[in-house]
């Protein structure tokens, strides 16, 4: 199992309007293309002044479905999550395997 891990932390301002849009419209249009099995949303206990951080790992049975999704989806998600809330968040990706 191939887990797609984002993180991603967010300006206060906008946390609770982000968070909507977060569970409502965009991990369903990514959950939407088929290539994830399930999904995991973490908020990260420890508080920094300009931001909370939240994490997103998506669940996938193979590399070859997450490099699907990074080929044919993931450059217009990125894109419509930057056009929706600009400079607003920092985030950073990682792809693991699961071993046990």
């Amino acid at each position: 199992m191939i887990v797609y891990n984002v993180t991603i932390k967010i300006d206060l301002q906008i946390e609770a309007e982000w968070l909507t849009w977060l569970k409502n419209e965009h991990i369903p249009e990514i959950m939407a293309t088929g290539l994830f099995t399930d999904f995991k949303l973490f908020h990260l206990l420890e508080r920094e002044e300009n931001g909370i951080t939240y994490v997103v790992q998506y669940f996938t049975p193979t590399i070859e479905h997450y490099q699907k999704y990074m080929d044919e989806f993931s450059p217009q998600f990125r894109q419509n999550t930057f056009d929706k809330w600009g400079e607003r968040f920092v985030s950073f990706r990682t792809v693991m395997e699961i071993v046990n």
